[in-house]
Protein backbone atom coordinates (compact mmCIF):
# COMPACT_ATOMS: atom_id res chain seq x y z
CA UNK A 1 0.00 0.00 0.00
CA UNK A 2 1.05 3.39 -0.47
CA UNK A 3 2.56 5.73 2.16
CA UNK A 4 -0.14 7.94 3.38
CA UNK A 5 2.57 10.23 4.74
CA UNK A 6 5.35 11.69 3.45
CA UNK A 7 8.57 13.20 5.16
CA UNK A 8 11.05 15.94 3.57
CA UNK A 9 14.41 15.09 4.03
CA UNK A 10 18.04 14.35 2.62
CA UNK A 11 21.75 15.13 4.09
CA UNK A 12 21.89 18.03 2.00
CA UNK A 13 19.27 19.88 4.43
CA UNK A 14 22.10 20.81 7.01
CA UNK A 15 23.34 23.25 4.00
CA UNK A 16 20.91 25.70 6.17
CA UNK A 17 24.18 26.70 8.42
CA UNK A 18 24.24 30.26 9.60
CA UNK A 19 27.77 29.08 11.07
CA UNK A 20 29.30 27.17 14.13
CA UNK A 21 28.30 29.77 16.98
CA UNK A 22 24.52 30.11 15.62
CA UNK A 23 22.25 28.81 18.15
CA UNK A 24 20.43 26.66 14.88
CA UNK A 25 22.84 24.53 14.57
CA UNK A 26 21.90 21.71 11.75
CA UNK A 27 22.86 18.70 13.59
CA UNK A 28 19.70 19.24 15.08
CA UNK A 29 18.18 17.81 11.54
CA UNK A 30 20.50 15.19 11.25
CA UNK A 31 19.71 13.98 14.94
CA UNK A 32 16.13 13.86 14.41
CA UNK A 33 16.20 11.87 11.22
CA UNK A 34 18.54 9.64 12.58
CA UNK A 35 16.41 8.94 15.85
CA UNK A 36 13.02 8.40 13.91
CA UNK A 37 14.80 6.05 11.46
CA UNK A 38 16.24 4.21 14.84
CA UNK A 39 12.75 3.86 16.13
CA UNK A 40 11.55 2.37 12.93
CA UNK A 41 9.48 5.73 12.62
CA UNK A 42 10.30 5.95 9.01
CA UNK A 43 9.30 2.48 7.59
CA UNK A 44 5.45 4.16 7.05
CA UNK A 45 6.57 7.17 5.75
CA UNK A 46 8.00 8.10 2.26
CA UNK A 47 10.44 10.24 2.35
CA UNK A 48 11.51 12.80 -0.76
CA UNK A 49 14.24 15.23 -1.83
CA UNK A 50 12.93 18.06 -3.65
CA UNK A 51 14.77 20.81 -5.66
CA UNK A 52 15.47 24.01 -5.37
CA UNK A 53 12.40 27.07 -5.74
CA UNK A 54 11.92 29.33 -8.56
CA UNK A 55 12.22 33.00 -7.91
CA UNK A 56 8.60 33.03 -9.24
CA UNK A 57 7.53 30.75 -6.81
CA UNK A 58 9.15 32.46 -4.26
CA UNK A 59 7.90 35.50 -5.38
CA UNK A 60 4.17 34.65 -4.90
CA UNK A 61 4.88 35.85 -1.15
CA UNK A 62 8.52 37.41 -1.33
CA UNK A 63 8.96 40.81 -2.73
CA UNK A 64 11.84 40.43 -6.01
CA UNK A 65 14.60 42.78 -4.96
CA UNK A 66 14.68 40.86 -1.30
CA UNK A 67 14.63 37.43 -3.86
CA UNK A 68 17.70 39.36 -5.49
CA UNK A 69 19.00 40.49 -2.27
CA UNK A 70 19.54 37.01 -1.16
CA UNK A 71 20.77 35.68 -4.38
CA UNK A 72 23.47 38.65 -4.24
CA UNK A 73 24.42 37.40 -0.62
CA UNK A 74 24.52 33.73 -1.16
CA UNK A 75 26.97 34.49 -3.90
CA UNK A 76 28.99 37.04 -2.56
CA UNK A 77 28.54 36.77 1.80
CA UNK A 78 30.66 39.77 1.95
CA UNK A 79 27.47 41.39 -0.03
CA UNK A 80 25.01 40.92 2.46
CA UNK A 81 22.29 43.93 3.00
CA UNK A 82 21.68 44.76 5.97
CA UNK A 83 18.48 46.84 5.70
CA UNK A 84 17.23 43.46 4.23
CA UNK A 85 17.60 41.35 7.17
CA UNK A 86 20.57 39.75 5.83
CA UNK A 87 24.08 40.15 7.28
CA UNK A 88 23.39 40.26 10.81
CA UNK A 89 23.80 38.85 13.99
CA UNK A 90 20.70 36.89 13.73
CA UNK A 91 20.51 36.11 10.29
CA UNK A 92 24.77 35.88 8.85
CA UNK A 93 24.60 35.43 5.34
CA UNK A 94 26.60 32.24 3.84
CA UNK A 95 27.44 31.04 0.92
CA UNK A 96 24.76 28.49 -1.07
CA UNK A 97 22.54 30.46 1.21
CA UNK A 98 19.51 31.06 -1.24
CA UNK A 99 19.51 27.38 -2.41
CA UNK A 100 19.47 25.92 0.88
CA UNK A 101 16.63 28.51 1.83
CA UNK A 102 15.05 28.16 -1.08
CA UNK A 103 14.92 23.66 -0.96
CA UNK A 104 13.08 24.56 2.17
CA UNK A 105 10.21 26.37 1.01
CA UNK A 106 10.08 24.13 -2.37
CA UNK A 107 10.15 21.08 0.29
CA UNK A 108 6.93 22.71 2.17
CA UNK A 109 5.38 23.51 -1.23
CA UNK A 110 5.04 19.91 -2.14
CA UNK A 111 4.03 19.15 0.85
CA UNK A 112 1.21 21.30 0.48
CA UNK A 113 0.30 20.21 -3.59
CA UNK A 114 0.78 16.81 -2.37
CA UNK A 115 -1.88 16.85 0.51
CA UNK A 116 -4.64 19.41 -1.36
CA UNK A 117 -4.69 16.62 -3.82
CA UNK A 118 -5.42 13.79 -1.76
CA UNK A 119 -2.05 12.45 -3.31
CA UNK A 120 -0.87 12.29 0.58
CA UNK A 121 -2.93 12.42 4.00
CA UNK A 122 0.09 14.12 5.98
CA UNK A 123 3.03 15.80 5.24
CA UNK A 124 6.24 16.46 7.49
CA UNK A 125 9.14 19.41 7.22
CA UNK A 126 10.99 20.05 9.93
CA UNK A 127 13.18 21.41 7.96
CA UNK A 128 10.59 23.83 7.77
CA UNK A 129 8.45 26.38 9.50
CA UNK A 130 10.61 29.75 8.95
CA UNK A 131 8.19 31.93 10.77
CA UNK A 132 9.73 34.71 11.13
CA UNK A 133 10.94 35.62 7.70
CA UNK A 134 8.40 38.83 5.90
CA UNK A 135 8.12 39.62 2.45
CA UNK A 136 10.90 41.99 2.70
CA UNK A 137 13.34 40.76 4.82
CA UNK A 138 14.87 38.18 6.68
CA UNK A 139 14.22 37.75 10.07
CA UNK A 140 14.22 35.39 13.67
CA UNK A 141 17.18 33.17 11.55
CA UNK A 142 14.59 33.02 8.77
CA UNK A 143 15.29 33.99 5.33
CA UNK A 144 12.18 32.78 2.80
CA UNK A 145 8.95 32.19 4.80
CA UNK A 146 8.53 28.50 3.35
CA UNK A 147 5.29 28.76 5.26
CA UNK A 148 3.66 31.16 3.77
CA UNK A 149 4.62 30.26 0.00
CA UNK A 150 3.30 26.89 0.88
CA UNK A 151 -0.02 28.49 2.29
CA UNK A 152 -0.19 30.85 -0.81
CA UNK A 153 0.09 28.38 -2.94
CA UNK A 154 -3.11 26.14 -1.74
CA UNK A 155 -5.13 29.20 -1.93
CA UNK A 156 -3.56 29.69 -5.61
CA UNK A 157 -4.86 26.11 -6.38
CA UNK A 158 -8.48 26.93 -4.80
CA UNK A 159 -8.08 26.61 -1.47
CA UNK A 160 -10.77 28.74 0.14
CA UNK A 161 -10.26 28.32 3.86
CA UNK A 162 -6.29 27.35 5.18
CA UNK A 163 -5.64 27.43 9.01
CA UNK A 164 -2.44 28.08 10.11
CA UNK A 165 -1.55 27.10 13.98
CA UNK A 166 1.93 27.73 15.46
CA UNK A 167 2.85 26.57 19.02
CA UNK A 168 6.43 27.83 18.56
CA UNK A 169 7.32 29.63 21.59
CA UNK A 170 7.98 32.91 19.46
CA UNK A 171 5.14 34.34 17.70
CA UNK A 172 4.05 33.04 14.25
CA UNK A 173 4.77 37.40 12.87
CA UNK A 174 5.77 36.77 9.20
CA UNK A 175 2.59 34.57 8.18
CA UNK A 176 0.26 36.60 10.62
CA UNK A 177 1.98 39.32 8.57
CA UNK A 178 1.64 38.33 5.09
CA UNK A 179 -2.13 37.22 5.66
CA UNK A 180 -2.65 39.80 8.02
CA UNK A 181 -5.81 41.22 5.60
CA UNK A 182 -6.79 37.95 3.51
CA UNK A 183 -10.16 36.27 5.24
CA UNK A 184 -9.43 32.72 3.85
CA UNK A 185 -6.30 32.21 6.04
CA UNK A 186 -6.86 31.78 9.98
CA UNK A 187 -3.27 32.31 11.62
CA UNK A 188 -3.10 31.28 15.43
CA UNK A 189 -0.46 31.56 17.26
CA UNK A 190 -0.05 30.11 21.28
CA UNK A 191 3.53 31.93 22.15
CA UNK A 192 5.80 33.56 25.35
CA UNK A 193 4.89 36.74 25.65
CA UNK A 194 6.31 39.77 23.97
CA UNK A 195 7.21 41.42 26.82
CA UNK A 196 9.56 39.21 27.40
CA UNK A 197 10.74 37.63 23.94
CA UNK A 198 11.79 38.06 20.27
CA UNK A 199 9.71 39.30 18.11
CA UNK A 200 7.59 41.53 20.85
CA UNK A 201 4.60 40.97 18.56
CA UNK A 202 1.59 38.75 19.41
CA UNK A 203 -1.31 40.21 21.02
CA UNK A 204 -4.85 39.48 21.99
CA UNK A 205 -6.14 42.64 20.56
CA UNK A 206 -4.35 41.84 16.80
CA UNK A 207 -7.52 40.19 15.74
CA UNK A 208 -6.59 40.72 11.91
CA UNK A 209 -7.31 43.42 8.86
CA UNK A 210 -9.97 45.35 8.31
CA UNK A 211 -11.21 42.56 5.74
CA UNK A 212 -10.46 39.79 7.69
CA UNK A 213 -11.19 40.57 11.23
CA UNK A 214 -10.69 37.26 13.71
CA UNK A 215 -8.17 35.38 11.18
CA UNK A 216 -5.62 36.58 13.40
CA UNK A 217 -5.58 34.83 16.72
CA UNK A 218 -2.74 35.17 19.66
CA UNK A 219 -2.61 34.09 22.78
CA UNK A 220 0.75 35.28 24.83
CA UNK A 221 1.40 33.09 27.73
CA UNK A 222 3.31 34.54 30.77
CA UNK A 223 7.18 33.33 31.16
CA UNK A 224 7.76 30.47 33.37
CA UNK A 225 4.53 28.74 31.62
CA UNK A 226 4.43 24.95 32.32
CA UNK A 227 2.93 21.87 31.32
CA UNK A 228 -0.62 21.85 32.20
CA UNK A 229 -0.59 25.82 31.63
CA UNK A 230 0.66 25.26 28.32
CA UNK A 231 -1.69 22.66 27.51
CA UNK A 232 -4.46 24.53 28.78
CA UNK A 233 -3.89 27.65 26.67
CA UNK A 234 -3.74 25.50 23.31
CA UNK A 235 -6.75 23.46 24.28
CA UNK A 236 -9.06 26.56 25.40
CA UNK A 237 -8.50 28.50 22.53
CA UNK A 238 -7.06 26.32 19.06
CA UNK A 239 -9.91 23.74 18.87
CA UNK A 240 -12.28 26.05 19.01
CA UNK A 241 -11.73 29.15 16.37
CA UNK A 242 -10.41 26.14 14.00
CA UNK A 243 -13.78 23.96 14.50
CA UNK A 244 -15.79 27.58 13.33
CA UNK A 245 -13.38 28.60 10.82
CA UNK A 246 -13.66 25.12 9.23
CA UNK A 247 -10.29 24.93 7.21
CA UNK A 248 -10.42 22.24 3.92
CA UNK A 249 -6.54 22.07 4.94
CA UNK A 250 -4.33 22.39 8.49
CA UNK A 251 -0.97 23.85 8.64
CA UNK A 252 1.21 23.69 11.72
CA UNK A 253 4.17 24.83 12.84
CA UNK A 254 6.08 23.25 15.84
CA UNK A 255 9.35 24.64 17.30
CA UNK A 256 9.63 23.02 20.36
CA UNK A 257 11.70 26.03 22.00
CA UNK A 258 8.96 26.33 24.66
CA UNK A 259 10.89 23.24 26.59
CA UNK A 260 12.29 24.02 30.06
CA UNK A 261 15.75 23.44 28.80
CA UNK A 262 15.64 25.60 25.51
CA UNK A 263 18.60 28.61 26.04
CA UNK A 264 16.55 31.19 24.21
CA UNK A 265 13.16 31.07 25.86
CA UNK A 266 11.50 31.08 29.15
CA UNK A 267 8.62 28.34 29.55
CA UNK A 268 8.92 24.78 31.42
CA UNK A 269 7.37 22.70 29.14
CA UNK A 270 8.17 19.09 28.49
CA UNK A 271 8.60 16.63 25.89
CA UNK A 272 5.64 14.38 26.56
CA UNK A 273 3.68 18.23 26.49
CA UNK A 274 4.77 19.22 23.41
CA UNK A 275 3.86 15.11 21.97
CA UNK A 276 0.04 15.48 23.39
CA UNK A 277 0.01 19.31 21.57
CA UNK A 278 1.31 17.35 18.33
CA UNK A 279 -1.46 14.99 18.80
CA UNK A 280 -3.91 17.80 19.34
CA UNK A 281 -2.99 19.16 16.22
CA UNK A 282 -3.12 15.58 14.47
CA UNK A 283 -6.41 15.05 15.80
CA UNK A 284 -7.79 18.64 14.43
CA UNK A 285 -6.78 17.91 11.21
CA UNK A 286 -8.84 14.94 10.85
CA UNK A 287 -12.14 16.49 12.68
CA UNK A 288 -11.95 19.66 10.71
CA UNK A 289 -9.93 19.30 7.95
CA UNK A 290 -10.85 16.01 6.35
CA UNK A 291 -6.94 14.87 7.37
CA UNK A 292 -5.02 17.02 5.12
CA UNK A 293 -2.27 18.17 7.41
CA UNK A 294 1.24 20.06 6.57
CA UNK A 295 3.13 19.46 10.15
CA UNK A 296 6.35 21.77 9.71
CA UNK A 297 9.63 22.18 12.11
CA UNK A 298 10.80 25.54 13.27
CA UNK A 299 12.54 26.94 16.89
CA UNK A 300 14.00 24.49 18.78
CA UNK A 301 17.76 25.20 20.12
CA UNK A 302 18.57 22.31 22.66
CA UNK A 303 20.01 20.42 20.01
CA UNK A 304 20.78 17.07 21.22
CA UNK A 305 17.88 16.53 24.04
CA UNK A 306 15.08 18.63 22.90
CA UNK A 307 14.23 18.66 19.13
CA UNK A 308 15.33 15.18 17.76
CA UNK A 309 12.49 13.57 20.28
CA UNK A 310 9.86 16.10 19.92
CA UNK A 311 10.05 16.27 15.72
CA UNK A 312 10.74 12.28 16.15
CA UNK A 313 7.26 11.79 17.82
CA UNK A 314 5.67 14.50 15.01
CA UNK A 315 6.72 12.38 12.53
CA UNK A 316 5.69 9.55 14.26
CA UNK A 317 2.00 10.59 15.02
CA UNK A 318 1.39 11.97 11.26
CA UNK A 319 2.56 8.66 10.48
CA UNK A 320 -0.33 6.85 12.84
CA UNK A 321 2.62 5.16 14.68
CA UNK A 322 3.09 7.30 18.18
CA UNK A 323 5.97 6.64 20.01
CA UNK A 324 5.37 5.85 23.73
CA UNK A 325 6.99 8.60 25.94
CA UNK A 326 8.25 5.32 28.36
CA UNK A 327 10.07 3.88 24.86
CA UNK A 328 14.06 3.70 25.17
CA UNK A 329 16.32 6.31 23.04
CA UNK A 330 18.34 3.67 21.13
CA UNK A 331 21.93 3.40 22.48
CA UNK A 332 23.01 3.33 18.60
CA UNK A 333 21.83 7.03 18.32
CA UNK A 334 23.11 7.88 21.64
CA UNK A 335 26.61 6.88 20.54
CA UNK A 336 25.97 8.81 17.54
CA UNK A 337 24.86 11.93 19.54
CA UNK A 338 28.30 11.54 21.68
CA UNK A 339 30.57 11.27 18.93
CA UNK A 340 29.17 14.03 17.07
CA UNK A 341 28.69 16.62 19.68
CA UNK A 342 30.23 15.47 22.57
CA UNK A 343 27.30 15.29 24.74
CA UNK A 344 25.11 12.13 26.32
CA UNK A 345 21.75 11.66 24.99
CA UNK A 346 18.23 11.32 26.70
CA UNK A 347 17.69 7.85 27.75
CA UNK A 348 13.77 7.53 26.63
CA UNK A 349 11.31 9.50 24.95
CA UNK A 350 9.95 11.48 27.51
CA UNK A 351 11.19 13.77 30.55
CA UNK A 352 8.33 13.11 33.10
CA UNK A 353 7.98 10.32 35.79
CA UNK A 354 5.54 8.26 34.81
CA UNK A 355 3.75 8.88 37.95
CA UNK A 356 3.27 12.08 36.16
CA UNK A 357 1.42 10.98 33.73
CA UNK A 358 -1.07 11.48 31.94
CA UNK A 359 -0.72 15.33 32.32
CA UNK A 360 -3.94 16.78 33.96
CA UNK A 361 -5.11 19.66 32.26
CA UNK A 362 -8.04 22.14 33.46
CA UNK A 363 -10.82 22.01 30.94
CA UNK A 364 -11.87 25.94 30.17
CA UNK A 365 -15.29 24.43 31.11
CA UNK A 366 -14.60 24.01 34.69
CA UNK A 367 -14.12 27.59 35.11
CA UNK A 368 -11.08 29.95 35.25
CA UNK A 369 -9.62 32.36 37.76
CA UNK A 370 -8.92 35.47 35.99
CA UNK A 371 -6.23 36.87 38.82
CA UNK A 372 -4.48 33.72 37.71
CA UNK A 373 -1.69 35.30 34.50
CA UNK A 374 -2.14 32.47 32.10
CA UNK A 375 -5.97 32.49 32.85
CA UNK A 376 -5.82 36.29 32.00
CA UNK A 377 -4.53 35.67 29.21
CA UNK A 378 -6.65 32.83 27.75
CA UNK A 379 -9.25 34.86 28.54
CA UNK A 380 -7.97 37.92 26.75
CA UNK A 381 -7.67 36.22 23.83
CA UNK A 382 -11.25 34.77 24.05
CA UNK A 383 -12.96 37.84 24.53
CA UNK A 384 -11.08 39.46 21.91
CA UNK A 385 -11.57 36.64 19.04
CA UNK A 386 -14.39 34.52 19.78
CA UNK A 387 -17.53 36.65 19.31
CA UNK A 388 -15.82 37.48 15.75
CA UNK A 389 -16.56 33.26 14.60
CA UNK A 390 -19.89 33.23 16.63
CA UNK A 391 -18.22 31.99 19.74
CA UNK A 392 -18.98 32.75 23.59
CA UNK A 393 -15.80 33.61 25.32
CA UNK A 394 -17.12 32.35 28.98
CA UNK A 395 -18.24 28.90 27.78
CA UNK A 396 -17.42 27.68 24.33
Amino acid sequence: MAHRTRLVWDDGFTAYDFGPTHPMGPVRLALTTRLAEALGVLDGIEVVSPGVASDELLETVHDAGYVAAVRAASADPARADERRGLGTEDDPAFAGMHEASARIVQGTVDLCDAVWSGEIDHGVNYCGGLHHAMATHAAGFCIYNDIAVGIQRLLDNGAERVAYVDIDVHHGDGVERIFWNDPRVLTVSVHESGRALFPGTGWPADVGGPDARGTAVNVAVPPGTGDSEWLRAIEAVVPQVVAAFDPQVLVSQHGCDSHRQDPLAHLSVSIDAQRRAHECLHRLAHDHADGKWVALGGGGYELVDVVPRSWTHLAAIAAHTPVPVSTAVPQSWRDHALEVTGRDGPATMGDLDPAELPIWVQPWEMGHNPDRPLDAAILATRQAVFPLHGLDPWFD
